[in-house]
């Protein structure tokens, strides 16, 4: 299990809190938003958008907001923004790789958000290129467990489909795939009659730095004054925390 699978897990966790203050809400329409813009308005013919509004509904966002978000994007309703995609590298405190993509209308706003939040948690910005290199664009989709669900039933459906590794994340297993076959992966599931939680592409680490439960703490905090920002719609670390790190960290939550 790597640390990317055990953050996975715990941000599963944190999704609910997050969507208490709103910010998980904000950037499923933005999501939304700028899928219809990419593909046009039609979730049949446009998969990006599909797999946006699935994660949007299964999050709970309602869906009058999520239709309105398609129509802003396609430009069948005014007021849609004109958002842009910004990678930014740096390194979390312990040398650990950070990745943050930012969606955002606003270039000025979104750097000094990130360089902020990175000065502010003993952090610091990198130059373009200094990690990406350390990360994979892969398709991920994640599957909750259902009674009887097995590792071997989760492969056996999508091994034709350009899987490549499932991993079990206590409560939902994960699908890894090439970015391009994650709409191939989804589609295969589907054709099993199993259910999905989200289905993306992420960026994944190919190497990972163990952090202890001081270390792994201050990565947290990090993150977490990043994805505070409006701007920042994903962020991508490459650290591997212990279940006994995990652990201890959960108990003083």
């Amino acid at each position: 299990m790597s640390g990317h699978s055990k953050w996975a897990t715990t941000k599963h966790k944190k999704a609910a809190i997050d969507a208490k203050r709103g910010k998980l809400f904000a950037r499923l329409i933005k999501n939304i938003e700028v899928a219809a813009r990419t593909g046009g308005g039609d979730p049949a013919g446009n998969p990006t958008l599909f797999d946006a509004i699935q994660k949007a509904k299964k999050n709970s966002v309602p869906a009058d907001n999520i239709d309105r978000a398609v129509k802003r994007g396609s430009g069948a309703e005014a007021g849609g923004a004109d958002y842009e995609t910004i990678m930014y590298e740096g390194y979390a405190p312990g040398g650990v790789a950070v990745l943050v993509e930012c969606l955002t209308d606003n270039r000025n706003r979104a750097a000094s958000d990130v360089r902020v939040a990175f000065t502010r948690n003993g952090g610091n910005l990198a130059d373009p290129g200094s990690v990406a290199y350390l990360f994979n664009r892969r398709g991920v989709v994640v599957v909750p467990k259902t009674d009887g669900l097995t590792e071997d039933d989760v492969l056996a459906a999508v091994l034709d489909a350009g899987a490549e590794e499932v991993n079990d994340l206590g409560e939902s297993f994960e699908i890894l795939s090439e970015a391009t076959d994650v709409v191939g992966v989804r589609t295969a599931l589907q054709d099993a009659g199993l259910d999905y939680d989200s289905a993306e592409a992420q960026f994944v680490p190919s190497m990972e730095v163990d952090v202890d439960v001081e270390g792994a703490r201050k990565v947290l905090r990090l993150i977490d004054a990043l994805e505070d920002s409006d701007d920042v719609q994903n962020v991508f670390a490459n650290f591997n925390a212990s279940d006994e790190v995990m652990a201890a960290l959960e108990e003083e939550d």
